[in-house]
């Protein structure tokens, strides 16, 4: 019966492993070279509405804004636009917004 009992259990074990795993997110990185020299690398997630920078050696995330068209991201003093067909734009530390392009 405890040979019984011990197969059974590591079958419950085996099963509950392969049902409750989860699956990685899937996930977007991109790397952008800006007109007045700024680089930055930004994250998306399927699961997330917000955008995930590293910007000036600091990670910075940006909530998701309301725009007209494309996608506009903004907080900590940063905005990230790309609208949609791809242009992007950032504009960080009080400086002017400055066009930028995947590198």
């Amino acid at each position: 019966m405890g040979r019984h009992k011990a197969i059974l259990w590591g079958i419950i074990m085996l099963a509950a492993g392969m049902s409750g795993g989860r699956q990685a997110e899937a996930q977007t990185f991109r790397t952008y070279r800006c007109a007045d020299g700024t680089q930055f690398i930004v994250a998306f997630y399927d699961d997330d509405k917000r955008a995930f920078l590293q910007i000036d050696g600091e990670p910075v995330t940006l909530a998701k804004r309301l725009a007209v068209t494309g996608a506009r991201y903004s907080g900590a003093g940063i905005t990230l636009r790309v609208d949609k067909t791809g242009a992007t734009t950032v504009k960080h530390l009080k400086r002017p917004s400055t066009a930028c392009a995947l590198i």
